[in-house]
């Protein structure tokens, strides 16, 4: 169980940015358009005509909260990667939106004691295997992915010297599990947790992001494969992240009932996305469930809704035993 002490480290944090400059980003126009993507520019008063002031007020907004948070200590910044051909070229016509490793590395580098860097690699880039080199000595701590948006699918035996790579430097694969609602999901199937196993055979630690929650609100079809992983593996783990959101609750509400579980859970939020106390609705006592509606910040939130309901949890420190702090590219 976490401690309630401020040291924890969220280990599910987007980076996000607009392109400005040289910081190598990158956003489609149908993405800025969508609703999701205009809502958080409004939610935290954010203007695509002026991307320098908005990249610095994002980051601004995220240290606040982070500072004030309670429980969290440091968050792990992820990157997004982009689409790549059959060649391993990056294909920007496909790329819905791309948070570049370099941007992610210089910003935890610029504030070591807020931020740690998780760098996004598709294997399926011709320098996959250098990538994970280069940012693990520029102190990474884990890389994320997410399969369905990337057009990859982990299974792929092709990938395995990137996954030899990953577990030579000791850098966990975060990777998306579910559907994928907020970017295109070009082919959903790719969500599946059980194609982490080509990973997990190579001897990576593998951190299957959402506690293998579907996402789709019906039922969790992963549940079987998440008790079989789980069982199989012992580098195997899941954050808990976005679980509060309606269409991941279920989840949430089967971790209560499975502590055996609870020891392979690692603590995360999504931010910048919301943490709702939906689920604790009718299964906490008033004073508890009064706390979690007072309590504004993401971070403090989510540790008091999965507390609550009894859901323990780890953090990504009791994993990757001292996570590194980042050195100048």
């Amino acid at each position: 169980m976490a401690s309630t002490g401020k040291t924890l480290i969220d280990c599910h944090v987007h980076l996000a940015a607009l392109p400005e400059g040289d910081n190598g980003c990158y956003i489609s126009p149908r993405l800025l358009k969508s609703p999701l993507f205009r809502f958080l520019l409004w939610k935290h008063e954010l203007s695509p005509a002026h991307p320098r002031e908005t990249n610095r007020k994002y980051l601004d907004h995220l240290l606040t909260e982070l500072r004030a948070s309670q429980h969290v200590q440091k968050a792990v910044l992820l990157g997004m990667d982009g689409f790549y051909d059959q060649t391993g070229l990056l294909n920007r016509q496909h790329t819905e939106f791309l948070i570049s490793n370099d941007y992610v590395l210089k910003t935890a580098q610029a504030y070591p004691d807020e931020f740690l860097a998780g760098p996004s690699i598709n294997p399926q880039r011709e320098d996959a295997v250098e990538e994970v080199h280069r940012c693990a000595d520029a102190g990474a701590v884990l890389v994320k992915v997410l399969p369905n948006t990337q057009h990859f699918d982990p299974a792929d035996l092709k990938y395995k010297p990137f996954y030899r790579a990953l577990a030579e430097r000791k850098l966990p694969f975060l990777s998306h599990v579910g559907y994928e609602l907020t970017l295109i999901g070009r082919d959903q199937s790719m969500g599946d947790p059980d194609r982490l196993r080509t990973a997990l055979d190579e001897g990576v630690t593998v951190i299957a992001a959402h506690a293998c929650s579907y996402g789709l609100m019906l039922y969790e079809k992963f549940l079987p494969t998440f008790h079989d992983l789980a069982k199989r593996y012992p580098n195997f783990y899941a954050d808990i992240s976005a679980l509060t959101l309606p269409n991941r609750l279920r989840m949430l509400l089967h971790l209560r009932r499975h502590q055996e579980l609870h020891d392979r859970l690692i603590f995360g939020t999504d931010y910048p996305l919301s943490v709702f106390h939906l689920a604790a609705w009718g299964r906490v006592g008033l004073r508890a469930l009064s706390k979690m509606i007072r309590t504004t910040n993401r971070f403090d939130r989510q540790v008091a809704v999965c507390q609550g309901l009894g859901v323990g949890f780890r953090s990504l420190g009791d994993v990757v035993a001292h996570p590194k702090q980042s050195h100048q590219l």
